[in-house]
């Protein structure tokens, strides 16, 4: 077995230098020369190979079983997700149940744009956070949020702080299934104790957004909306992030917070209709109620997808499901890391029944249920994959290349020098972990990457302080929900459909002040955390 050398250079200073070479680059090639993703994670993997054959000294017949391994991860429990939520996305999209359900979803509110930005910006941005992520949320909710007369930079960034939250498990729970391949802990585990502080997170949006539509006014005067916003959200998303996995806490949770709102103005109005800015409408603009002018037939179709999703998903996931712990075959190598008393074992596990081939499955149902009533032609049904491979292709190279980086990162003892040197901040680090996933996703745009690349490396800080083994690489991810409005790939998507194209950094500075206030607020969550209820982010809480 290979024995990582964790001080290569002897100089551990020097040594954790070097280590953060890889990440460095990369980042640069994102965030400064705005190079595409695929590429700056290829040549990002060919550097940090490099380095860790010639520093330190990983074999390379190991190394490259070990690339290979975590590529095929990338592929199988990442790709294979994004990819066929994606699909359905398409199809739903495609063959105009989307658009029944969005104007389905603005015929239930008042005029009211404190009441319009908690229904879209806050519930539905979570849903399709849960469905999709890389920043479609911001794409797909900004300009109904224009259309209610909020300016263009202003809408985009109620769009993008109201996605902070639900980014841990975006895209059918990607970043979270990241984050367990490369740490080695339980999903089931992982996904409780990132839920845990996302709930606690999750109290605040509702009121910023009150806030930066109608002033400080405006939010006091519809403070129901606020708690209720918050609270149907969690409780939608936590009991699914514990006790079933990170597949759907976003959906589950987007779908509660929709029936608490509604139900809420069955029975509670705001006592004046604003407009954007505080403004109080006159009474003919207030009494305007949008019609849907669809059918209880058609509204139920659109609901359908959704459903299908949460039934098909949750059964076959969930931990009474033998299905996701079926494995046709393993492959691994490991590496002895003697001064942090462990080993680290790059693995591939091919388990054909992963949440992937679920979402596949509930695909294929709501597919069926179109076509047999006409509503999906052949046609739609090639348009639905020639779309998803245009807008994926970068995307699913990224979940190879990455994922490769991340296992040799790990594997030749880079992430263990880090974790060596970065341990003397003792208990200080508590504050560091979340800024380390904040910046690693303000560059890359991905929590997905930033799992991969640093969860490995924050588990083993974890181990060296004696510090609860799930409690920072929770907060990596965490941390890298609250660095999503800054980060400029998930803007550039964010804002196609604004008229902000190619000025994302308009966007970016005009995010900048929320984003570092809800940082703000997410370490004083993890400092709490620490302090108070440790024991829920233990192995044996998962």
């Amino acid at each position: 077995m290979f024995t990582q050398l964790i001080d290569p250079l002897n100089s551990l200073p020097l040594t954790c230098l070097v280590a953060l070479v890889p990440v460095v680059f990369l980042l640069a090639l994102l965030a400064v020369f705005r190079y595409p993703a695929w590429l700056a994670t290829l040549l990002g993997s060919i550097v940090t190979f490099l380095l860790a054959l010639w520093v330190w000294k990983m074999p390379f017949n190991d190394g490259a079983h070990a690339y290979l391994y975590g590529a095929a991860t990338g592929v199988w429990n990442v790709d294979w997700i994004t990819f066929w939520g994606l699909v359905l996305f398409n199809t739903l999209s495609i063959t105009g149940l989307f658009e029944s359900f969005r104007r389905w979803l603005i015929a239930q509110g008042s005029m009211d744009v404190r009441v319009q930005t908690m229904l879209f910006a806050w519930a539905f941005g979570a849903l399709l956070e849960g469905l999709v992520g890389f920043g479609y949320p911001w794409a797909v909710v900004a300009p109904i949020l224009i259309s209610l007369g909020i300016s263009d930079l202003n809408a985009i960034r109620v769009a993008a702080i109201a996605n902070n939250a639900p980014v841990s498990y975006g895209a059918l729970g990607a970043p979270i299934i990241a984050l367990a391949a490369v740490t080695g802990y339980p999903l089931l585990a992982l996904s409780g104790s990132v839920g845990s502080v996302v709930a606690v997170l999750a109290l605040l949006p509702p009121w910023v957004l009150l806030y930066l539509v109608s002033g400080k006014e405006g939010m006091l005067g519809a403070w129901p909306l606020a708690v209720v916003g918050s609270l149907g959200y969690i409780a939608g998303q936590y009991p699914v992030a514990v006790y079933l996995g990170p597949y759907l806490p976003d959906v589950s949770g987007a779908i509660v917070c929709f029936a608490a709102l509604l139900l809420l103005l069955k029975f509670w109005q705001p006592k004046d209709v604003l407009g954007y800015g505080g403004k109080v409408l006159d009474s003919t603009q207030a009494a305007q109620q949008r019609q849907h002018g669809l059918t209880p037939g058609q509204v139920f179709l659109a609901w359908m997808p959704f459903l299908v999703l949460l039934v098909v998903v949750g059964a076959w996931t969930g931990p009474w499901s033998p299905l996701p712990k079926i494995t046709w075959f393993t492959q691994q190598v490991s590496a002895s890391a003697p001064v942090l008393h462990t080993t680290i074992k790059a693995v591939f596990k091919f388990a054909p029944f992963v949440g992937g081939t679920a979402i596949l499955a509930s695909w294929i149902i709501v597919a069926a249920v179109l076509a047999g009533m006409g509503k999906l032609t052949g046609a739609q049904f090639g348009e639905v994959f020639r779309r998803t491979f245009k807008q994926m292709w970068g995307a699913l190279l990224v979940g190879v290349f990455i994922f490769g980086l991340a296992y040799i990162f790990n594997f030749s003892g880079m992430a263990s020098s880090l974790a060596k040197g970065f341990s003397s901040l003792g208990t200080a680090f508590i504050i560091v972990a979340p800024l380390l996933g904040f910046i690693g996703v303000a560059l890359s745009g991905s929590n997905t990457s930033t799992n991969a690349m640093f969860g490995k490396f924050q588990a083993l800080v974890g181990v060296q302080l004696g510090m609860p083994p799930l409690l920072l690489p929770t907060l990596n991810s965490v941390g890298a929900e609250i660095g999503k409005p800054i980060a400029p790939q998930t803007a550039s998507v964010g804002v196609s459909t604004s008229k902000f194209v190619r000025k994302e950094g308009d966007v970016i500075r005009h995010n900048l002040g929320w984003t570092l206030f809800m940082l703000a607020y997410l370490v004083v969550i993890a400092v709490v955390f620490y302090l108070v209820r440790p024991a829920s982010m233990t192995l044996a809480h998962g």
